[in-house]
């Protein structure tokens, strides 16, 4: 049988009373895309936060390809080969798109904040900086200001500083969120293409996306799982449509 990439057992977290995972069974599998649905304040973004190891769960396991990372810190997570992106952009506006990326690259390299000014001169951190901008469509615009670009192409920006590091597993944080129709439809292309070289778990909001991109999808309703399964079977469960689609389970 083959190992899930990522691996949530039994996963907990409370904030004072409040229960925002309980306890989250979940598997991601290598090459998969896999959906994370549900309602404002399911506990989604907390969720990733724990998989991701900037919320340490109260109590249960995440494994990433067979590895215990449940107490390990977000860098160490990341040495694994875990990349995320938020809901709300962050980029360096006052750098170029191109020193954004080479940031990125610089992080994943292990290359020290420091020699920021050496690495452009570096011709192997420049090819790959420009290498990740080119796979989101952004290498024309490598010299223009980060604070400059479209809110679409801010996402795209994201998108190949999270994709600089190689990453096994990429957590996308609502990539859509704040998209419009054009752009919504851009960034589904690009994910079409990401999703042929990585893993990757989506968090997101926009139902055409999630059905246009998941290979699975796990829905989460205040804290905890309600159904896991193919979109054919999520779009079938009457449960997922009285919970979250807003649908009349007895419809036809």
């Amino acid at each position: 049988m083959t190992r899930p990439l990522l691996e949530l057992s039994d996963v907990h977290k409370a904030f004072g009373g409040l229960n925002v995972s309980v306890g989250v069974s979940m598997e991601v599998m290598r090459g998969e895309t896999h959906a994370l649905i549900g309602p404002n304040g399911a506990g989604k973004t907390t969720l990733i936060g724990q998989i991701c190891g900037e919320i340490l769960p109260d109590r249960g396991r995440i494994a990433l390809d067979g590895e215990d990372v449940t107490r390990l810190p977000v860098h160490r997570r990341a040495r694994l080969g875990l990349a995320r992106s938020y809901q709300i952009t962050s980029l360096m506006d006052a750098l170029s798109v191109f020193d954004n990326a080479l940031l990125a690259v610089m992080a994943h390299c292990g290359t020290p904040w420091r020699m920021f000014r050496s690495a452009r001169d570096d011709e192997r951190l420049r090819d790959a900086a420009i290498a990740v901008l080119a796979r989101v469509d952004l290498a024309d615009r490598a010299q223009r200001m980060a604070g400059e670009l479209s809110h679409g192409q801010r996402r795209q920006l994201e998108l190949a500083m999270a994709l600089a590091g190689r990453p096994r597993l990429l957590l996308l944080d609502e990539p859509m969120a704040g998209l419009g129709p054009s752009e919504s439809a851009r960034m589904v292309e690009l994910l079409r293409e990401v999703k042929e070289e990585h893993s990757i778990l989506l968090v997101e909001h926009d139902m055409d996306a999630v059905f246009a991109l998941a290979d699975r999808i796990s829905v989460l309703v205040a804290g905890r799982l309600i159904a896991t399964g193919t979109p054919r079977e999520v779009r079938a469960s009457p449960e997922v449509r009285r919970a979250y689609l807003g649908e009349d389970a007895d419809a036809a």
